[in-house]
């Protein structure tokens, strides 16, 4: 059998006689491909012909079975009903298919033959049989310009949605465009799929595309869909693009529903901007919706978050007066988190009553918010009690717990009772976390017991923690007071090779730790590495390295350091130091 020659013209030989079989006329289809695909595959279709007759029409070809949207769907109604090839068609979207692939440019007699028999069926055939979307895409391309065909509705839904899944989104459009030239209409179905395939890919700004090009077309776009796209653009720091987006559609049709609201006002109080977030919650009787539980709690979440705790409070009496909404334990943990934090126990303690009294059970979250709100003003009676009380509503204390507690006993100078509670962390097989290391270490070092701290640092090293700087910085800096300077720099390499490099506050305390010990040569050293990594000195750190280089008769230095940071830093004052304030060095002297 001679092998195929792809590429080689068709021979049309005239008088060939022809023989239909179905919508097809086989016979001379066979000779247009004879010296193009050579004998074998003409075999294959002479095959296929002579066997046809005998094979009834109830064979069938399996369809993807397209149930969509974002939980499930169906496939749309009326007119976009998928029919089944049969055998003898399946054969032909074969023979079509080879013919794309390997023969391209097409001749006007096999080009005629085609546009003569392809069918939107066999069309969405060839596309799925081509197996690969971007062949799928050439197809509809070149058989949109050179056949009168009009394509199935199914064939721009394939191909879109595997576009979608591929996260080629221009070409997922550019099918849709086609689609919507060809007169056909997407429905809420594939296009809820195309705007939340959008959205997660950050292509919000082709997904507003999308809607509004549908509703000029006066296509009816779900509430759904479009709840599904703002929750995205909330999710990715989008807010401002969603709440635009939400006034936009407003006038279209498209009425929002409770959770449009909770989306936009969860994102509201979330940045802060509850006032903005009552607006939305004042206008939901205007659409027909009503605030339920997760609406009260997100509003009353971010209230408190704001410290305007009375007002949180106060939309937790509404719930209660409603007959169809229920304060719920995070309703509650939420106000009562919020009077911890502003340091009114008496009033988190009654609300803690008052939600056990109604039926709601505290959580563990409940209790921890309550022992750190008493640890932080020092009633650790009370936040024992509570610890004690957890027991009787099936509650077992967690690292949170345990840290709340020895943040609260160290607070208060009892670093020996928060030591013990490390021991029962042990027993109860509780790992620590990074802010219980770092509270322990802190406060062991405020009472000079450096060499218990140092051992609290290597236990963390042996621990799967991700370490930060705020960690060391503590035992850097007492070693550093205490004149151990190489200590000090022993523990900064340790830092480094636990890929947490130092920061700011390291820097200076290290700067100033060896200008305090007149060892200029290496506070230079390290102000140089200080700026080589790209951490920006602040005034304290300057001031302190000009002072101490001048002192030890070194003006050229100084000078330099000085021309260095007046050409190429934006010095910061005092008042805005990082988050982390260098309260830890206000014990070293510093040389006006």
């Amino acid at each position: 059998m001679k092998s195929r020659e792809f590429n080689q013209k068709p021979n049309f030989e005239p008088g060939v006689p022809t023989r239909k079989f179905g919508n097809f006329q086989v016979g001379s289809f066979g000779y247009l491909i004879r010296l193009r695909y050579g004998v074998g595959l003409q075999m294959t279709l002479f095959s296929f012909t002579t066997r046809a007759s005998r094979v009834r029409a109830a064979s069938k070809v399996f369809i993807p079975d397209f149930h969509i949207q974002f939980h499930g769907g169906s496939h749309p109604q009326g007119s976009k009903v998928v029919n089944l090839v049969q055998k003898h068609e399946a054969w032909f979207v074969k023979v079509v298919c080879t013919l794309f692939v390997f023969s391209q440019p097409l001749d006007d007699g096999c080009l005629g033959y085609l546009s003569k028999n392809l069918t939107p069926l066999i069309e969405f055939e060839v596309v799925k049989w081509l197996n690969y979307p971007a062949f799928g895409l050439k197809f509809l391309e070149f058989s949109r310009v050179n056949f009168n065909i009009t394509h199935s509705f199914w064939t721009y839904n394939f191909l879109m949605r595997s576009f979608c899944h591929m996260g080629l989104h221009d070409s997922a459009k550019l099918v849709f465009d086609y689609m919507r030239v060809d007169g056909h209409l997407p429905d809420s179905t594939i296009l809820g799929f195309m705007i939340s395939s959008f959205g997660r890919a950050g292509e919000f700004g082709m997904a507003k595309k999308l809607l509004a090009e549908v509703q000029s077309n006066k296509v009816v776009v779900s509430i759904f869909a479009l709840n599904n796209l703002l929750n995205m653009m909330v999710k990715q720091n989008k807010l401002e693009e969603a709440v635009s987006l939400y006034k936009e559609n407003l006038g279209s049709n498209l009425y929002p529903d409770t959770w449009t609201f909770n989306i936009l006002i969860r994102g509201l109080c979330r940045v802060g901007k509850v006032d903005e977030a009552f607006e939305f919650f004042n206008d939901m009787g205007s659409f027909g919706c009503f605030p339920d539980i997760v609406t009260y709690n997100t509003i009353i979440n971010g209230l408190c978050r704001a410290n305007e705790v009375d007002r949180g409070h106060n939309l937790l009496n509404e719930i209660q007066s409603r007959d169809d909404c229920s304060p719920d334990v995070v309703t509650y943990t939420s106000v009562i988190s919020g009077y911890c934090k502003l340091g009114k126990m008496e009033e988190a303690s009654a609300l803690l009553n008052e939600m056990i009294s109604s039926g709601t059970a505290p959580s563990v979250i409940t209790f921890n918010v309550l022992i750190d709100g008493f640890g932080k003003v020092g009633d650790m009676l009370s936040a024992k009690f509570m610890y004690e009380k957890m027991g009787s509503f099936g509650c077992i204390a967690d690292v949170v717990t345990f840290t709340s507690l020895i943040d609260g006993y160290c607070r208060i100078g009892d670093v020996n009772q928060s030591l013990q509670l490390w021991n029962a962390m042990k027993v109860r097989n509780i790992s620590p976390n990074v802010y219980t290391f770092s509270i322990t270490i802190n406060a062991l070092c405020k009472e000079n017991r450096l060499h218990e701290a140092r051992e609290f640092l290597r236990e963390l090293q042996c621990r799967n923690i991700v370490p930060k700087p705020f960690i060391f910085n503590p035992v850097i800096d007492g070693f550093c007071k205490a004149g151990n300077l190489d200590e000090a720099n022993l523990i900064v390499v340790e830092m480094e090779e636990k890929k947490c490099h130092p920061d700011k506050v390291t820097f200076t305390i290290l700067i100033i730790g060896h200008c305090m010990k007149g060892r200029m040569l290496e506070a230079i050293s390290i102000f140089n590495k200080m700026l080589s990594v790209g951490c920006t000195p602040d005034d304290v750190t300057i001031r302190s390295l000009i002072s101490c280089l001048l002192k030890a008769g070194m003006p050229n230095e100084a000078s330099r350091i000085t021309k260095i940071t007046s050409q190429d830093m934006k010095l910061a004052s005092s008042a805005s130091l990082d988050n982390a304030p260098l309260r830890i060095n206000r014990g070293v002297p510093v040389a006006a």
